[in-house]
């Protein structure tokens, strides 16, 4: 099964993705490109009404940014060495700091010493970094609150490469971080009533503080704030970091089991925050010839245009993120007519994306490939080109190609380029439909 676009398709492609026009060599459809940070030049081209929030919100980013180098910094003496980074862990994906225990095993000693270093960890503007152990030892003073989160592939013109390598990715809702300490702690406050639970409800309280001022003005996140450049800058659908910030920010407005501790105008300011992420959302999505379809995995924070991130990551419709995002908006109450077409237009995409017939395969000496497998169910591309809608997948040289099994070895084996997940979601929408009185086919 090979989707290739004619001469014209790869030309429309290049412009709607801001590519740049590839030599016509075999097998290569394009050239991923850099997404823009969020800049003060950038904001002094916007609507006259517009710029002062965005001024605002860049400021308040730089001056954080300041905070927490200077606090850092201000925990060792004159000449005293840092202890070294962090080690790197499993973080939200280890069994560590899991959400699915039963609610006791949140008042026992393994989670509440878990929970104190996670309190540690938490940086000065509120968040926490990604892929963290937190069952070992405490943070000491002047130890980075980040473990070494450097890409393992070094180029000098890689899109993920720090401005300072010793300060990347400290706060971030990257690889589900941020939110599942927020949760994590919700859960063992509610199991430690009293003084002994008040630590872990204050460091939840400054990390909604920490959501709500990462908030862009539209609604949107970054992956990380404060602010550290490039494609870390965009709006993040990708690892869910819109749609858990959503999640998480609408569980404390309602204000229900362990998060009733949180106070009124706190759940207040986190409803409003839940409403515009909503109303992000629903505007990110990507209409093409007049048709809804679904989200791109970042989107420029200004223009809403996709946006690449990694190398091997363009800009270009995600089916994944997008089934995420579904989820969320589906676990809704009392959905609006807008809401209710937004989801039935991404459902009808997903149902009309996905193939049958085929598996993404292989061992890691020759390769995953996609490879025709009669009986296989349906499988969906982590991406898909705009406007063309069909598959197209990224190298690290920043190649994009139209078939995965032209993909370098590392790249096959190193991402998850086909996935079935989305399945899951195409059925949960038949049980919400049923539930919303939704017509299943719009």
């Amino acid at each position: 099964m090979k989707f290739r676009p004619n001469h014209s398709d790869v030309c429309i492609l290049t412009l709607a993705l801001g590519l740049a026009v590839p030599q016509l060599q075999a097998k290569v459809i394009g050239n991923n490109v850099p997404a823009q940070s969020l800049t003060q030049e950038r904001i002094d081209k916007l609507p006259k009404k517009e710029r002062a929030a965005w001024a605002a919100y860049l400021k308040r980013s730089e001056e954080q940014m300041r905070v927490d180098r200077a606090t850092l910094a201000a925990e060792l003496k004159p000449g005293e060495v840092a202890p070294p980074q962090p080690a790197e862990g499993r973080g939200a994906f280890g069994q560590g700091m899991s959400l699915r225990h039963e609610d006791a095993y949140f008042g026992t000693a393994p989670a509440r010493h878990i929970a104190d270093v996670i309190v540690s960890f938490q940086t000065p503007a509120a968040g926490w970094s990604k892929n963290m152990g937190f069952s070992g030892a405490l943070r000491l003073p002047g130890q980075p609150y980040a473990a070494n989160n450097l890409n393992a592939f070094p180029d000098p013109s890689d899109f993920d490469k720090p401005r300072d390598p010793k300060w990347n990715y400290v706060s971030t809702l990257d690889n589900d971080a941020t939110n599942t300490e927020l949760h994590f702690l919700a859960k063992v406050q509610a199991q430690t009533p009293g003084k002994d639970g008040d630590a872990y409800r204050a460091s939840f309280i400054k990390g909604i503080h920490y959501l709500l001022a990462a908030q862009y003005p539209n609604g949107g996140f970054p992956q990380v704030y404060p602010l550290e450049g490039g494609y870390h800058d965009a709006i993040t659908f990708n690892d869910d970091a819109v749609s858990e910030s959503a999640e998480t920010l609408t569980d404390v407005a309602g204000g229900k089991g362990e998060y009733a501790f949180a106070p009124a105008d706190l759940r207040k300011q986190a409803g409003e925050a839940a409403d515009r992420a909503l109303a992000c959302i629903l505007k990110s999505q990507i209409v093409i010839d007049g048709k809804k379809t679904i989200w791109a995995q970042q989107e420029d924070m200004l223009t809403l245009a996709p946006v690449s991130a990694r190398n091997y990551e363009p800009g270009a419709l995600a089916a994944s993120e997008s089934a995420d995002m579904l989820d969320y908006m589906m676990s809704l109450p009392n959905p609006s007519k807008e809401l209710i077409a937004s989801i039935q237009a991404a459902v009808t995409w997903l149902k009309g994306a996905a193939v049958s017939g085929f598996a993404y395969t292989g061992n890691r000496t020759d390769g995953r490939k996609l490879v025709a497998t009669p009986g296989a169910g349906a499988l969906w591309s982590r991406y898909y080109s705009i406007p063309a809608q069909k598959p197209i997948f990224g190298d690290r040289d920043k190649t994009l190609h139209d078939d995965v099994n032209d993909l370098s070895l590392e790249r096959r084996n190193g991402y998850s380029w086909w996935s079935n997940g989305e399945q899951k979601t195409v059925d949960h929408y038949a049980d919400w439909a049923k539930a919303n009185g939704v017509a299943i086919g719009g």
